[in-house]
């Protein structure tokens, strides 16, 4: 097949910017120059590498971040091509669907989610791979009949060697129920809980669909305000000390949703002596835990030998696809079984063959490469959006580089009208989640911005539009 682009592509080893980020951007604007055309095939990563006297893994980090970002595209065993569709060329077609629409009825064609991951990026070849040799290698008596309402139970082994493993901690696979994503894992904690008249204590700006699963079952809440080292605990001791009936606390320690806050230590050790000292349960979502861009990620309150009342709950939703519902809940023994007791009224099982697919991928090492190419890309991408904030809105707002997670918190340094600016960035197209969706009483004062699932081109955009109202 031929190649027929010239290569070009100086590289500076001595530039701050990632040789793998050079090639990229080479590529881009041979794409935007004329130079490739869409369908123009690349050379195959090793003859790239050659021609580069790079290392074949420098030249595969850039071309994951071309697919990742459209520029684009591979077809099996054929190589990999620029894509049909470009970025700039699907924008340019947004933009004038939007002019010959009412402003009440735009659609987005770019949007600030609440940090979602990239689902391009998702091994979906890995995983469909997978289920199908599922399918081919048992017999159908064995994955069309119903299963362990906990789940797999070789998936929840594989599980408890993850947690044990990489977030230190000491449980058995009978303390884990796997659930359809992390929002069924929260709906089984609440039940498992709560009564009528009983107290959660949540943090405040929040996860709102967690605290309407608390609602669901019968809890009040307590709000309790955020600090630059995490939850406010002289709030949390107050409300000990004025409620009997307080039963747990709902935390987001790793990267505090939606601020991005970490929890310090002397805060994790406090919060857990006041769980011991009057009963309640610790319930802890660490719902990005996989997404840190430090040295090294803090280990969850859960796995601290002392913390004797907690619901640990986690998801691999985010780590292969958002629409890949599989979570998990973490607890005592004896806790775990009150949740399968609520799982069997709302789902008898969860899903057996997925839950061996995705078995498979963590087996086979799939899961580890994944994580390691799509922890590399948002690494890139955080860094490159902290440089659009520190050029376009340095004087407006105030925020802190989050060390990980997929979203930034932007609090604005003068007073605005929060909903204005949201109508007037939705009616240009451009949608940024409300704080009030965060918020228990008053808004929260800050935007969360998820940067994952947007190309460079698009943050940036997005940015400017957003200046002009700060």
């Amino acid at each position: 097949m031929l190649r027929p682009w010239s290569l070009e592509i100086q590289l500076d080893k001595k530039s701050n910017t990632a040789l793998y980020l050079q090639i990229a951007d080479a590529i881009i604007n041979a794409i935007k120059s004329g130079k490739l055309s869409s369908g123009n095939a690349l050379p195959g990563s090793r003859q790239l590498a050659g021609l580069l006297h790079v290392n074949r893994n420098t030249v595969i980090e850039a071309l994951d971040v071309l697919i990742a970002e459209g520029w684009l595209i591979t077809m099996d065993r054929k190589g990999t091509f620029v894509a049909d569709i470009l970025p700039e060329i699907g924008l340019e077609k947004k933009q004038q669907q939007k002019a010959n629409t009412n402003e009440d009825e735009v659609k987005p064609y770019l949007i600030f989610d609440d940090g979602l991951p990239d689902s391009r990026l998702a091994p979906m070849t890995d995983l469909a791979r997978a289920y199908r040799e599922i399918f081919n290698r048992k017999s159908r008596w064995q994955i069309m009949g119903y299963s362990n309402e906990f789940g797999n139970t070789e998936f929840r082994k594989a599980i408890a060697q993850m947690l044990n493993f990489k977030r230190g901690m000491n449980i058995s696979p009978d303390q884990i129920c796997i659930t359809r994503g992390s929002q069924m894992a929260m709906y089984l904690a609440a039940h498992s809980l709560f009564s009528k008249g009983d107290y959660i204590m949540i943090e405040n700006p929040g996860y709102q669909p967690a605290w309407k699963a608390f609602e669901n079952a019968g809890a009040a809440l307590l709000p309790v305000s955020i600090t630059s080292d995490g939850l406010n605990l002289d709030e949390v001791e107050e409300y000990l000390k004025k409620y009997n009936s307080i039963k747990a606390i709902y935390v987001t320690p790793h990267h505090q949703f939606p601020t991005t806050v970490t929890m310090s230590l002397k805060k994790r050790l406090k919060l857990i002596e006041l769980s011991n000292q009057y009963g309640f349960t610790i319930i802890e979502d660490d719902y990005d835990h996989e997404f840190h861009f430090g040295q090294r990620p803090i280990l969850p309150i859960s796995s601290y030998e002392s913390a004797r009342n907690f619901i640990y709950i986690g998801t691999l939703s985010k780590i292969v696809a958002p629409a890949l519902r599989i979570g998990y809940l973490v607890s005592t023994p004896e806790r775990i079984e009150k949740v399968g007791e609520h799982r069997k009224i709302i789902d008898v099982q969860g899903d057996n063959i997925m839950e061996e697919a995705v078995l498979h991928l963590i087996n086979e090492g799939i899961i580890k490469r994944h994580l390691k190419k799509t922890n590399l890309i948002y690494k890139a991408k955080r860094d490159y959006f902290e440089s659009l904030c520190q050029q376009h809105l340095k004087d407006k707002i105030t925020f802190s580089k989050p060390e990980g997670g997929l979203a930034f918190w932007i609090v604005p340094k003068s007073e605005i009208d929060i909903a204005f600016v949201c109508q007037q960035l939705l009616a240009k197209g451009i949608k940024i989640m409300n704080p009030e969706n965060f918020s228990f009483t008053n808004s929260a004062s800050g935007f969360r911005l998820g940067y994952a699932s947007l190309t460079e081109q698009q943050m940036e955009q997005g940015i400017i539009a957003l200046s002009e109202y700060l």
